[in-house]
């Protein structure tokens, strides 16, 4: 079954997110951390292409987020740059890089910039990170806020469940929204929150709300290229769609060539000069 194509080329930039949001058209967004993904994504017609954090996960093997450098991250982001033409690529921020100095947030902002020639960047956290929010937002680089669970905090919470299932941390959650928006936020993610949590903040601000793991209500989905093409064969959270199951489409391909080289069938008399 064929899917959605965008037949407008037009580049998407931070006012046609916030335009897109104003007539009730979804924002598409997924992940990439390398050229060929990114051509393949792009080429797809998705809006918003992320250069995550998450390939510490996904590309390197690490446990959570946390290993992954300012160098690293410029690099995947030179890579995904590369091989878009229409989707807005965005950079997350990686741990360490904004979390202390406001001069140095900025400073590791710039750079990314500079050097990967990014969209825009994504930082998570609320009122503790707001004044570098402020700082950044202030040398005319564009920042879309991350709510709900921050997987560079994974320390601190100790698990991946649910958040802001409380009226606590959820009412926290609604001012944080407020905080990034008035400081000058073009978007927000929201992962892993209640459906209803992220309908109401997703009502309440006039910039787009992208949701993962945060129900319909919002204004665009994100997820992980790798964890929707079925290519992490172990991952299967209740909020993740599988659209194909390439880990058994490519380990079949791989044992095929495998066999052919073994039985010499590889290469034939048409694959030689």
């Amino acid at each position: 079954m064929m899917g959605y194509i965008s037949d407008d080329t037009r580049k998407v930039t931070t006012h046609r997110l916030i335009e897109m949001k104003q007539r009730g058209e979804k924002i598409s967004m997924l992940t990439s951390y390398d050229y060929t993904m990114a051509q393949i994504v792009d080429g797809a017609g998705v809006d918003v292409i992320l250069v995550g954090d998450s390939a510490s996960n996904v590309m390197a093997g690490n446990v959570t987020t946390l290993p992954i450098t300012l160098d690293q991250m410029i690099y995947h982001g030179k890579s995904v740059v590369r091989g878009v033409k229409r989707a807005m690529v965005i950079v997350d921020m990686p741990f360490g890089s904004y979390q202390g100095n406001e001069l140095e947030g900025l400073a590791s902002a710039i750079r990314i910039m500079k050097e990967s020639h990014a969209d825009a960047l994504k930082l998570e956290g609320g009122e503790e990170i707001i004044g570098t929010v402020k700082r950044i937002l202030s040398a005319g680089i564009p920042i879309m806020g991350h709510l709900g669970l921050m997987p560079q905090s994974i320390n601190k919470y100790g698990t991946y469940t649910v958040r802001a299932k409380d009226d606590a941390e959820a009412e926290k959650l609604v001012r944080d929204a407020h905080l990034l928006e008035e400081a000058g936020c073009f978007g927000l993610v929201l992962e892993k929150i209640p459906a209803a949590l992220a309908a109401r903040v997703a009502s309440e601000l006039t910039i787009p709300v992208i949701g993962i793991g945060a129900g319909g209500d919002v204004d665009g989905q994100v997820l992980v290229v790798q964890d929707m093409l079925g290519m992490n064969n172990g991952f299967r959270p209740r909020f993740l769609r599988r659209y194909a199951d390439l880990h058994t489409v490519m380990t079949d391909a791989i044992s095929r060539y495998v066999s052919d080289v073994k039985n010499l069938d590889f290469p034939n008399e048409k694959e030689q000069y």
